[in-house]
C-alpha cells in the first residue's frame, strides 16, 4: 500500500497539504485565525462610510485701501501663478474684494493633508519679497474637511415651564462643550444657534450728524476701553514683576453710557448723547435654531417650537466612532440631573457611531444568512461531512482578511463590507474545488491499495495549478479599480484592497484545511462489489471441484 511519502508532489497546493496534513499544530492554526478575526472584528475602528483624505487650504491677504481691481492684479493672480508650480494641486480659486484678496487651493484627492499644508506655508513665504508694499502679513488657513463632519450631534433646549433666557443656556452648554472636549479622540466641537451676552449700542444717526461725529469715531472710542491689558513695567530687587493696571471700565449699562466719544466746543460728548446702550445679546448674530416638540393625544396633534443650541462633536480620522460616541453620550448623562436642575433638557439629534455600529452588525448578520445559505447547498450536493469542510473555510478567510485590514489602518465600514460580501461567493471556489477531487478520488477505482493520506495531498497537488491561474485572473480584474482617481476612487478603494488579499487567503486555506478537515472527518467508502466479485469466484471454484 502506497504512503503519503510515496507521491511526488508538483505544485505548492500539493506543498501545503503534506507540510499540515499531519502536523498537530494545524488545528491550533486554525483556531488562532479564527480568534485573530474576531479580536480585529472587535478593535477595528467602525465607521458608517469611510473617511476620504481631501487636503487644501485658503491663502487670505488683506491690504487695506486697496479696490477689487488692485487686490485682483497685484495680489490675487500673482498668487494664482506661483500655486501653480506646487504639485498635486488640482483647483485654484481666488476672490478679489475690498481690502482682501482670498485663494482657495483644492489639492487632489488622497495626497497627505499635512505634506499639502506644508507645501503650501513654504510656497507663500519663499514669495513673500515680491509682495507689494502696504501688504499685510498672509493668514495661511488649511482645511479639516476630515475632522469637520460630525459624528454627534446635541440639542440643549429650555424644559417645559422652566426660564432659560438665551445668555443662560449659552453659558451651561459652553461649562459641557469645554467636557467634552476633553474626551479621547474628540477633535472638533462646534456650536450652533447660541447667542452671547454683550452690550448692544444703537447710534441715533441723526444726532450723530449734529454733533459732526462719525461712526468711526464711535467705533474707535468703544474699542479703547473694550479689553483691560495690564501694563508690565519690569522687574524689582526681589526678581518679582511690577504690573499696573486699571480696574475694568466696563462693568454695567451706565459704565458704557459714559464712554467719551469727542470734545464738542470744550464739553465732552458721551456714547449716551448719540446712542442707546442696552444690556442683551448679540441680535446681530442671526443665525438661531429651533427644535420642534410634538404633543400628541388622542385629540389634537400640536407642534411647538422652542430656541435650541445645537453641539456638533468631531472625531479624529481613523478612530472608532462608536466608542467616541458612546463616550459623548456618556457624559451627557453623568451631567443630565445638573442640566435638569438649570432647567435644560437636551436631545441626541445624531449619532453617527450608533448607525455605523448597526450598518457594521447589519452587514455581519447578512454575512451570517449567506454562510448558512452556502453549507445548506453544500450538503445536497457534496453531502454534510464536506458542507462542514467548506462551510469552516469562509470564517478563517474573513478572519485573514479582517487582521490585514485592520493592521494596515482601514477601518471597518458599509464598503469594507461589502468588499467582504462581493467575495463571498469567490471564496469557497478554491474550497469547492479541493473537497470536490478530494470526493472523487475517495469514490476511484483502486481506492483500496492507498492510502487516505496519500489520496488527499494528490487530489490537492492535481488541482493547484488551474485553481491558482483562475484565482489569479479574478485578482487582476479587482486591480485596476486601487488606480481609479478622484472621489470614487477614494470611496471604493476597500474592494481592491480587501477583495484580493481574501481571494488569496482563501487558496492559502483551501490547500492547508481543506485536506486537513477531510482527514479527519472523511473516510473510504467501503466497495462491496469487490467482495461480491470474490465471493462469486470462490462458488464458481467450489462447484468445479464437485463435478
Amino acid at each position: 500500500m502506497k504512503t503519503i511519502s510515496d507521491y511526488e508532489v508538483t505544485d505548492y497546493a500539493g506543498k501545503l497539504a503534506k507540510g499540515f496534513l499531519l502536523n498537530p499544530l494545524t488545528a491550533v492554526l486554525g483556531i488562532f485565525l479564527l480568534l485573530m478575526g474576531y479580536v480585529a472584528l472587535e478593535v477595528m475602528p467602525r465607521e458608517e462610510d469611510p473617511q476620504i483624505a481631501i487636503s487644501g487650504g485658503a491663502i487670505i491677504v488683506a491690504m487695506p485701501g486697496a479696490s477689487p481691481r488692485e487686490i485682483e492684479n497685484i495680489i490675487v493672480n500673482p498668487l494664482e501663478r506661483k500655486l501653480r508650480e506646487v504639485r498635486g494641486i488640482e483647483h485654484i480659486y481666488g476672490m478679489a474684494m475690498d481690502n482682501v484678496g482670498v485663494v482657495n487651493v483644492m489639492y487632489y484627492i488622497g495626497e497627505n493633508r499635512e505634506d499639502s499644508n506644508l507645501k503650501l506655508y513654504d510656497k507663500v513665504m519663499q514669495n513673500m519679497d515680491l509682495m507689494p508694499k502696504g501688504v499685510m502679513q498672509p493668514l495661511i488657513k488649511p482645511f479639516d474637511i476630515d475632522i469637520d463632519i460630525p459624528i454627534v450631534t446635541v440639542a440643549f433646549y429650555p424644559r417645559e415651564g422652566a426660564k432659560v433666557g438665551d445668555v443662560a443656556l449659552f453659558e451651561k452648554v459652553r461649562t459641557i462643550q469645554q467636557k467634552i472636549n476633553g474626551i479621547d479622540n474628540v477633535a472638533k466641537t462646534t456650536l450652533k444657534g447660541a447667542h452671547k451676552a454683550q452690550y448692544n449700542v444703537q447710534v441715533d444717526m441723526g444726532k450723530l450728524s449734529a454733533y459732526h461725529l462719525s461712526l468711526g469715531q464711535i467705533m474707535k472710542a468703544i474699542q479703547s476701553v473694550a479689553v483691560d491689558v495690564p501694563d508690565v513695567k519690569g522687574r524689582t530687587k526681589n526678581d518679582k514683576l511690577v504690573i499696573f493696571g486699571v480696574k475694568n471700565a466696563i462693568e454695567n449699562v451706565s459704565d458704557v453710557g459714559n464712554v467719551i466719544v469727542a470734545q464738542y466746543m470744550g464739553s465732552p460728548i458721551y456714547l449716551k448723547d448719540v446712542a442707546t446702550v442696552t444690556d442683551g445679546i448679540d441680535f446681530q448674530n442671526f443665525q438661531s435654531a429651533f427644535i420642534e416638540m410634538k404633543n400628541e393625544d388622542n385629540a389634537t396633534r400640536m407642534r411647538e417650537q422652542k430656541k435650541q443650541i445645537t453641539l456638533t462633536v468631531a472625531k479624529l480620522a481613523g478612530t472608532n466612532a462608536v466608542f467616541v460616541a458612546d463616550d459623548v453620550v456618556e457624559m451627557l448623562k453623568e451631567h443630565e440631573h445638573e442640566l435638569a436642575e438649570a432647567g435644560i433638557g437636551y436631545l441626541v439629534t445624531r449619532n453617527y457611531g450608533h448607525r455605523a455600529n448597526e450598518a457594521v452588525n447589519e452587514l455581519m448578520h447578512h454575512l451570517i444568512i449567506t454562510i448558512v445559505i452556502i453549507a445548506v447547498m453544500l450538503i445536497f450536493a457534496l453531502g454534510w461531512k464536506e458542507s462542514i469542510i467548506v462551510t469552516f473555510t469562509v470564517p478563517a478567510i474573513l478572519a485573514i482578511t479582517l487582521f490585514v485590514a485592520y493592521m494596515t489602518g482601514q477601518t471597518i465600514n458599509r464598503i469594507t463590507l461589502f468588499a467582504f460580501l462581493l467575495s463571498l461567493g469567490l471564496l469557497v471556489d478554491a474550497a469547492i474545488i479541493v473537497i470536490e477531487n478530494i470526493h472523487r478520488h475517495l469514490h476511484s477505482h483502486g481506492v483500496d491499495n492507498r492510502t487516505m493520506e496519500e489520496l488527499l495531498v494528490e487530489a490537492t497537488d492535481e488541482i493547484g495549478a488551474p485553481t491558482n491561474v483562475a484565482t489569479l485572473a479574478i485578482i487582476l480584474t479587482m486591480v485596476p479599480m486601487a488606480f481609479v482617481g478622484g472621489m470614487m476612487g477614494s470611496f471604493m478603494k476597500p474592494i481592491p484592497y480587501n477583495v484580493p488579499v481574501a481571494l488569496v487567503a482563501s487558496l492559502f486555506v483551501a490547500y492547508i484545511f481543506t485536506p486537513y478537515l477531510s482527514l479527519k472527518l472523511l473516510k473510504k467508502p467501503e466497495h462491496h462489489h469487490h467482495h461480491k466479485k470474490k465471493k462469486h469466484k470462490k462458488d464458481l471454484e467450489g462447484e468445479g471441484e464437485k463435478s
